[in-house]
């Protein structure tokens, strides 16, 4: 059995999509939740599926061992960051080299980086699509490999959606979130297979 981790920061919907794609299945399965947010809806999700749910600080990241022998105790096949928002530690994934992986929510490698997560994604690309009426302008998807660099990682999958002069930062994130759902879950079982 595969063993998946999952590191979050927020509403968990991505977090959902992949515990419930791996219920039941005798291949893989979520075996633990981690997020920098006590407060986070994640959290309430993992519990309610029976999966360990744990929070963190800075300090217990990025200054102790905590999180590093935790992941030892757990470990995880494959490490899926599903909306987690700080810069992933270099020692964690020199410990479990190309075994961590990331979702951003655009074509990298535009509209990537430092402070380009959520809704500052989706308005950069409706106001790239509003400077650039005369051409045609997607948005969309990029699994890729996680480095100590902010999205700049090998890409495993890409899936585009275009943007249309009608749409509003909210509707873009309603097409890219749609994306995600779908192929995420799908491309964590496949590279699973692959291991």
């Amino acid at each position: 059995m595969k063993r998946i981790v999952i590191f979050a920061s927020g509403n968990g919907t991505n977090a959902q999509r992949i515990i419930n794609h791996f219920k039941g299945s005798t291949d893989a399965q979520v075996v633990q939740v981690l997020s920098n947010n006590k407060g986070a809806k994640v959290l309430e999700r993992a519990n309610e599926s029976k999966i360990s749910a744990i929070s963190f600080n800075r300090t217990a990241l990025y200054k102790t061992d905590d999180i590093v022998h935790l992941l030892q105790a757990t470990k995880p096949d494959l490490i899926v960051l599903a909306g987690f928002l700080w810069l992933f530690p270099e020692k964690i994934i020199n410990l479990f080299p190309e075994q961590i992986i990331n979702i951003h929510p655009a074509l990298l490698p535009n509209f990537g980086g430092k402070g380009m997560y959520g809704k500052h994604v989706h308005e950069a690309v409706y106001a790239f699509a509003k400077a650039n009426k005369e051409q045609k302008t997607y948005t969309g998807i990029t699994i890729h490999k996680v480095t100590p660099e902010y999205d700049k990682g090998a890409f495993i999958f890409q899936e585009k959606v275009e943007v249309t002069q009608e749409d509003t930062p909210e509707t873009i994130a309603q097409k890219v979130h749609q994306l995600e759902y779908k192929h995420f879950p799908i491309v964590i079982e496949n590279l699973l297979k692959s291991q």
